[in-house]
């Protein structure tokens, strides 16, 4: 399913194939998509090995980014897979074990004082003739990356589609490219029909749902507030027209979660056996808000994008 070239590339760690397991959600079936058991306990490691790939295929030796921490860990790990330089710039504010995990790695971590978006700026700067800008928000084999989510859960659930898919969405990679990997399923005539898209953000920070409740075309940047869910504070998604594209088209919602919403999804979880950070609990945490909506015999995908270790209760 994979475009030429890029199925067979030499630099992976064994990303993608991750579990859907069956559950339930205060009465509601779901399936949980265990993305956080990835290499680097995190999706964004789908797109990360292409990139990578293309990266290497085309002699780059020094690769930077800017990052929460999940894809800069990413980013690091897979560039070390490949000998090449990473240099991540993190917002000084994120998670001190993400911070240490791209470290590890080997890569140049660079801490960025300010808003989450000052990390980006200092990126592009950073930008050379023999540096590469592998931003897994810009590059467009991140998407084709996280394509293969949707392949997997089709496979997984003995080749049909979900109904309902629920993400936690920031730049939106795994919601856009879970929805073109859908869409490739019904060219090809093994699904009939889409799923209903559901971005699940924080309150604190919703560009899209205010977009959607607005009816703009284009999300509008929005104050930046300090959330749990760090992972998916961001003010403008650089792709916010088609995001805010497929969610109509789809049908879908933005439903947001409170910080304590947040908080005790992210604990309940945990009880029942699943560690993720708060971050992924925000697609578990608004379950509530679209329950009435769903059907009995409509099947639920809710994606667990990171591992609660990176992020571990205080």
């Amino acid at each position: 399913m994979l475009p030429p070239g890029l199925a067979c590339g030499p630099v992976t760690l064994g990303e993608g194939f991750t579990p859907l397991i069956q559950g339930e959600w205060n009465g509601l079936s779901v399936f949980w998509k265990l993305e956080y058991l990835n290499p680097t306990g995190a999706f964004k490691d789908r797109g990360t090995a292409l990139v990578i790939n293309d990266a290497l295929a085309r002699g780059v030796r020094r690769v930077v980014d800017d990052s929460s921490g999940n894809a800069g860990a990413s980013l690091a790990a897979y560039a070390a897979r490949a000998g090449i330089h990473a240099r991540v710039f993190v917002p000084a504010h994120a998670s001190l074990v993400k911070q240490a995990q791209i470290a590890v790695y080997g890569a140049e971590l660079v801490q960025v004082p300010g808003p989450r978006i000052e990390a980006s700026r200092a990126a592009e700067r950073a930008t050379s003739r023999d540096t590469v800008y592998a931003s897994h928000v810009w590059h467009p084999f991140t998407l084709v990356g996280m394509a293969t989510a949707a392949w997997e859960i089709w496979e997984q659930l003995g080749q049909r589609g979900p109904d309902w898919f629920v993400v936690p969405v920031g730049q939106g990679t795994l919601l856009l490219g879970v929805w073109r990997g859908f869409q490739s399923l019904r060219t090809a005539g093994l699904i009939d029909r889409l799923p209903r898209l559901i971005a699940a953000q924080a309150e604190r920070c919703s560009p899209l749902a205010r977009a959607m409740g607005a009816g703009q075309d284009e999300a509008e940047a929005v104050p930046s507030q300090v959330t749990m869910a760090e992972g998916i504070a961001i003010v403008k998604p650089v792709r916010s027209r088609a995001l805010l594209e497929a969610l109509r088209e789809s049908k879908g919602l933005t439903p947001v979660a409170t910080e304590q919403e947040i908080e005790q999804a992210q604990s309940r979880l945990a009880r029942a056996g699943m560690f993720v950070e708060p971050t992924s609990a925000t697609a578990v945490a608004v379950l509530p808000a679209i329950q009435s909506q769903i059907l009995p015999d409509e099947t639920v995908v809710v994606a667990l994008t990171g591992s609660g270790l990176k992020s571990p209760p205080k």
